[in-house]
């Protein structure tokens, strides 16, 4: 089931677009309707057992007096006569209790009806109910309207509000109970009183619930408010931030663009410096070598041959330092190499001038595309980080690594020296380093990268770049 379809998944999504207020109130309206249902229904079960039990101790007290004949002759007998069954009828039929008593039982041991109003359930034997065993634990019971055991089939067809009543017959001289008495009296005086205690009992219990209902939804509410307003504002900053957050990271992206425009210009100003001595100053300073060199045997003065050879080696060393100077100020083309074969160039260019021995570790297919200012910071870091290991540990091996993944490339060059004795004295950044490491540093983050220096323990410098392609 896709999520659009996902009923439970809809109501989530709705529910917690609900305000806070208004889940309080579903949740709270719903918990105070059970504690009301709950409260309510305990307080009118006590509130009605508590009348009924009353009612009832009031009839026993009567009822006494008028079955103390039956209670001597069950006492001696078990049962009674044929002429004390005539007379309770007498009782309950032609007198103004009979008015008030719908019928009778007298009950015996085990659940059986001795006499009853009813002649035709006597000698009859039923399940003992709760009543029923708590009257022969000698406690007056009574019920209102509960006419659901089976023995009252014929008093529930009456249709009038009746009150139970079980009062235990007790032996004269041990009070032991012998026998229960139930009588079905016709109370609705009692009815109306209950139903009215029930209306005051419900209503109460209603009022006092949406009372507290209320004024904790008007606390809730107070909060839901201050938090939505907070959440708000809250979202306004947030979207303020985000906003402030892509205007830096287009400032950035247009800084490093820019860094790296003005990195690919300085180095076409050196290639266009580096060609200009090589085409300009270097051919002058040829050219006057040679000239020299045609004077040397015209001349048979030993002191001006000693000045002429003099010159001559001057322009000579002079015409080196243009050519060496040419060659560092101007790049190769590598505008169609890959990042690895870009390493593997320089690294071999600096095999062939230095004979030093130099371990290529090239873990990177290349397959991202590069950018000029990208590529010409690879060459230069490769190239002065190999000079550098040249000048600080000749002769010792240099290894080049170069790791990637679809958006980051990591190129190290370390080498077996004595490494930086100054490390953690002097950092990278400073000059005391010398200006090489610190261009380095400059042009590697002003691409959004990372430049490290560091002398390992076992000795040996490292100097790592870390560049993000921007694919």
């Amino acid at each position: 089931m896709s999520a659009a379809l996902d009923p439970r998944k809809t109501m989530t999504q709705r529910w917690h677009r609900l305000s806070l207020a208004t889940r309080f109130a579903i949740v709270s309206g719903a918990v105070f309707l059970i504690a009301t249902t709950l409260i309510g229904a305990f307080i009118v079960t006590i509130i009605e057992t508590s009348v009924a039990r009353n009612s009832a101790n009031a009839t026993a007290h009567f009822m006494d007096s008028v079955l103390a004949p039956v209670s001597g002759q069950l006492s001696e007998t078990g049962t009674l006569s044929p002429g004390a069954r005539r007379a309770l009828d007498e009782i309950f039929e032609n007198t103004a209790l009979g008015e008030r008593v719908a019928s009778y039982k007298i009950w015996g041991v085990g659940g059986t009806v001795i006499a009853a109003s009813d002649k035709s359930i006597e000698g009859q034997t039923f399940a003992m109910t709760d009543n029923l065993i708590a009257a022969w634990s000698g406690d007056v019971m009574a019920d209102f309207g509960d006419l659901r055991d089976a023995e009252d089939a014929g008093e529930a067809g009456l249709g009038v509000p009746l009150l139970e009543i079980y009062i235990p017959l007790r032996e004269a001289w041990s009070g032991k109970t012998i026998a229960i008495a139930e009588f079905y009296e016709i109370n609705r005086a009692l009815r109306d009183d209950l139903d009215a205690a029930r209306a005051r009992t419900w209503g109460a219990v209603a009022a006092i619930s949406l009372s507290l209902g209320a004024i904790l939804y008007i606390i809730v509410l107070g909060g839901s408010r201050t938090i939505e307003s907070q959440r708000i504002a809250l979202g306004a900053q947030l979207t303020e931030v985000r906003n402030l957050s892509a205007r830096n990271t287009d400032l950035r992206i247009r800084v490093q663009k820019a860094a790296g425009r003005a990195a690919a210009a300085q180095e076409n100003t050196m290639r266009r410096i580096g060609a200009d001595l090589h085409d300009g100053p270097a051919q002058d300073l040829a050219f006057a070598a040679l000239r020299l060199d045609s004077l040397v045997g015209r001349s048979t003065d030993a002191d001006a041959q000693a000045e002429i050879a003099s010159i001559k080696g001057a322009i000579d060393s002079a015409l080196t330092e243009v050519r060496s100077l040419s060659r560092g100020l101007s790049l190769p083309q590598i505008a169609d190499l890959s990042l690895s074969d870009i390493v593997l160039r320089v690294t071999e260019a600096h095999r062939l001038r230095s004979a030093e021995t130099i371990v290529a570790d090239l873990a990177c297919d290349g397959s991202f595309p590069l950018t000029e200012a990208l590529r010409i910071c690879v060459f230069r870091f490769v190239q002065e980080t190999l000079k550098n290991a040249s000048h600080h540990a000749p002769g010792a091996t240099t290894r080049v690594s170069l790791a990637c993944d679809q958006r980051h490339f990591r190129l190290t060059v370390e080498d077996t020296g004595p490494g930086f004795p100054d490390t953690v004295a002097t950092p990278p950044d400073r000059p005391a380093r010398g200006l090489g490491l610190v261009g380095l540093r400059d042009r590697v983050e002003s691409l959004g990268g990372t430049f490290r220096v560091e002398t390992r323990a076992a000795g040996g410098a490292v100097l790592e770049m870390t560049l993000d392609t921007g694919n």
